[in-house]
């Protein structure tokens, strides 16, 4: 199956089941089909990124980005998944925390990151809670990279977000994917 055929099957059991339904049946095989545009945005941009630093992969998958990270030089990884913090641990050997989008808007994140990339996730929170997760996330890094193959999200129209650099690629089918990094909006005087 195709990348764009395997991205079409996992569009519609979200839709159909919801994607927490679609992790519980599929955490231990699920794979990005768009792995290589997300290697290809990583690459092309990690200089862009702070990795000097630890770096949360959250929502993390099959720790997809964090393995492109690590192979780039990145040092210091870990992984944030409630869903499939197995796989992420089988397939990276590195520890995978299990809170949940809830959590995060609810608790915050308890550590503090260079930088932390979301791939694929953040279109699937609901909109009325997005706001609430992507403060949150901020709250713990100067950096949030989001990848995803919408717009959406679009952070950058919510208050105190501010974007500061996207890119974009397509993939074999045309369908384009994107990296946008998000910051908080610098208050005037600092």
């Amino acid at each position: 199956m195709d990348s764009e055929s395997a991205a079409t099957k996992i569009r519609l059991l979200y839709d159909e089941h919801g994607a927490e339904v679609y992790y519980r049946d599929h955490a231990a095989t699920y794979e990005n089909p768009h792995l290589p545009q997300v290697q290809d945005l990583l690459k092309r941009n990690f200089h862009r990124l702070d990795c000097t630093g630890k770096v949360l992969d959250f929502a993390a998958g099959g720790g997809e980005v964090t393995q492109t990270l690590r192979a780039l030089g990145a040092q210091e990884l870990a992984g944030c998944d409630p869903y499939t913090f197995e796989l992420f641990k089988k397939k990276t050997g590195l520890r995978c925390s299990k809170l949940s989008f809830m959590d995060v808007i609810v608790h915050g994140l308890p550590e503090q990151y260079s930088t932390i990339v979301s791939s694929f996730a953040l279109h699937l929170c609901p909109p009325k809670k997005l706001f609430s997760l992507a403060w949150n996330l901020l709250q713990s890094t100067p950096l949030l990279v989001v990848i995803t193959p919408h717009k959406r999200p679009a952070l950058e129209t919510l208050p105190g977000i501010a974007l500061q650099w996207e890119d974009v690629v397509e993939n074999q089918h045309g369908k384009k994917v994107r990296i946008k990094a998000y910051g908080l909006v610098a208050h005037p005087g600092q």
